[in-house]
């Protein structure tokens, strides 16, 4: 069974309820299939074919919930573009997809051409934004308009149905290759652990471009509830957004929530029809999820742990585990496994450690990836034994719940985004001056991890952090650069391997702190 035929069921079953809404447009679940099947028909005159990919490099829109559903509809693969991306990064995962069709809005239509330069497996492109289409460009709307339905492409649990990119350690980017069974088996866990059902009304706050978003829309088709999209994240916009759509549910990552939080009105605001809030992508410290849930005392929340590779979802920690009153220390876990899905935590050589030991987090069920894109040599790797190596530390408990206590892979999570150190140094290391450099996670208030950069000059340049910052801007994405740069005279300590030993250059911003990662 595959995921458009969910959005047939609801059609067909409720077709006069209101499905989606984003600003002033809303359309009922008959008018969302009949988009979505005119969409992939348009995409099917572009030359889309089975298994074909389709791009999209846009804020979040309705358009971006129908683009999600047609690429599925007309028998193709997904490919949402992250649009905090620098240009480089963006030819890079083009040119590995090789997607047949690209969807822009009004955003980012001026990179259309580059990409088109670079990536030649681009055929066409289409303008999603509002207003007259940029000449060249095939216009969304009037394409649909001129369209005729076409039938489901029926494509099956096991097809692909879409792939979400990653960084990585090598520096290269991955896209991960996840089926409709992955994702339906995902949505269905979702809906067991948080009672979804058809008076859903869910605010979709994060980027549609990562799988955390993404995940939710799935979740909130199948369950038969309303979509109700922001077009890109403010404080201001979900409070109004939640009160004038009346939401019952939100996703949140902890940078989010920490920003409502603080806005100075944010007791004028009437979120009564807010009944759960979901949090992830990065831990939540403890304080302000004290915070949360005292200024939503009506409000369940529960965190969710995982990773694009498993659909995300691997484990789950429901409302009655986040108590403020007796043993807190539930608060610091990330929940027990979902249903489906066993999880474990093993030494080196992937044997099972007993409670309380640290290991390296690994997860297999329904909702494993059926791969790295192109890079069989990494899914090997990754997929080792049947089970999914997240590059997570962490153990258990006695009574089956998960701690989350640092990285194995050098990985940075700031803001919900995730950092590759590789790739900062990698583009760091272009620096003219820059002899050595070392990229890690300092604690933040805001943004749970900053990225850092400490670098050692090449002898007789001057070298200072906002050169090295301005540099990083050049060739990386704006969350990916550092926030902040340590410039040293002395070259960094080596480890017993002649690596840079990060665990020494971490210490003093991380000494005193039960945990390694924010």
């Amino acid at each position: 069974m595959g995921l458009t035929q969910w959005l047939t069921h609801g059609a067909r079953q409720h077709a006069d309820e209101l499905a989606l809404v984003f600003g002033d447009k809303r359309y009922t679940r008959a008018e969302f299939e009949d988009r979505v099947s005119r969409l992939a028909a348009v995409l099917r005159d572009c030359g889309v074919g089975t298994g074909d990919r389709v791009a999209m490099l846009a804020n979040s829109s309705h358009r971006y919930i129908e683009y999600y559903y047609a690429s599925l509809w007309a028998g193709g693969i997904m490919v949402p573009l992250n649009t905090r991306l620098a240009l480089p990064e963006i030819v890079e995962q083009a040119r590995d997809a090789e997607p047949v069709v690209l969807i822009v809005d009004e955003s980012f239509s001026g990179q259309a051409e580059p990409l088109m330069q670079a990536a030649p497996s681009f055929r066409h492109v289409i303008f999603a934004g509002d207003g007259a289409a940029p000449s060249g460009m095939i216009s969304y709307e009037a394409a649909l308009a001129a369209a005729m339905p076409m039938a489901d492409a029926g494509r099956d649990g096991d097809d692909v149905a879409c792939l979400f990119y990653t960084g990585g350690t090598t520096g290269r980017a991955k896209g991960v290759m996840l089926s409709h069974g992955n994702l339906i088996a995902n949505a269905r866990n979702t809906l067991a652990l948080t009672g979804f059902d058809r008076t859903l009304v869910h605010l979709h706050a994060g980027p549609l471009f990562h799988l955390a978003a993404g995940g939710r829309v799935f979740a909130t088709t199948i369950a038969g509830g309303r979509h109700v999209v922001a077009p890109r994240f403010t404080p201001e916009d979900a409070l109004e957004i939640i009160q004038r759509e009346r939401i019952t549910t939100a996703t949140f990552v902890p940078t989010m929530l920490g920003m409502i939080l603080q806005m100075p009105n944010f007791s004028s605001y009437d979120l009564s029809s807010l009944t759960r809030i979901t949090y992830g992508a990065s831990p939540m410290p403890e304080a302000l999820l004290r915070e949360g849930l005292e200024r939503f005392p009506g409000v369940a929340f529960a965190q969710s742990y995982g990773m694009t590779e498993l659909s995300p979802m691997a484990t789950f920690l429901p409302p009655e585990e986040h108590r403020l009153d007796g043993d807190t220390r539930r608060l610091r876990s990330a929940g027990r496994a979902v249903p489906g899905v066993e999880v474990r935590v093993v030494d080196e050589d992937d044997s099972p450690l007993p409670v309380g030991k640290v290991g390296e987090i690994v997860a297999r069920g329904p909702t494993v990836m059926k791969g790295y894109w192109r890079q069989p040599e990494l899914t090997a790797t990754a997929l080792r034994g049947g089970w999914m190596h997240t590059g997570d530390a962490g153990y258990f408990d006695e009574d089956g719940f998960l701690y989350v206590v640092d990285r194995t892979k050098d990985m940075i999570v700031s803001g919900g985004e995730n950092v590759y150190s590789t790739e900062v140094e990698n583009a760091i290391c272009r620096h003219p001056a820059v002899a050595q450099c070392a990229v890690i996670g300092i604690p933040d208030p805001k943004w749970g991890e900053a990225v850092h950069a400490i670098v050692v000059p090449r002898a007789g340049r001057e070298l200072d952090a906002a050169s090295v910052i301005s540099h990083c801007r050049e060739l990386i994405a704006a969350y990916k650069c550092p926030r902040s740069v340590d410039v040293h005279p002395e070259p960094l300590p080596l480890s017993s391997v002649n690596k840079i030993n990060k665990a020494v250059l971490r210490q003093p911003f991380w000494a005193g702190r039960d945990r390694q990662v924010n």
